[in-house]
């Protein structure tokens, strides 16, 4: 099965702007895109990346200190 771009959530806007900026420091593709309903999000901001970014990414959140939640579409 191909795997799917994964996506970082966030509980507000600031969040989700954050973390593109981290990862645009970080060399790390990744977009902002709304979160889909199903993430349960409280912004509806996300962040999307390619599955061999994600570690890469989401230890780069954590070094900057930026709040997220990761979300895999069921499937």
């Amino acid at each position: 099965t191909r795997m799917t771009a994964q996506l970082f959530t966030f509980d507000t806007t600031h969040h989700a702007l954050w973390a593109e900026e981290v990862a645009g420091e970080s060399g790390i593709p990744a977009e902002v895109v709304p979160a889909p309903p199903g993430a349960h999000a409280r912004c509806n901001l996300a962040l999307e990346t390619l599955p061999e970014d994600v570690d890469r990414l989401r230890a780069a959140l954590h070094r900057a200190g930026v709040p997220f939640a990761l979300y895999a579409p069921p499937g």
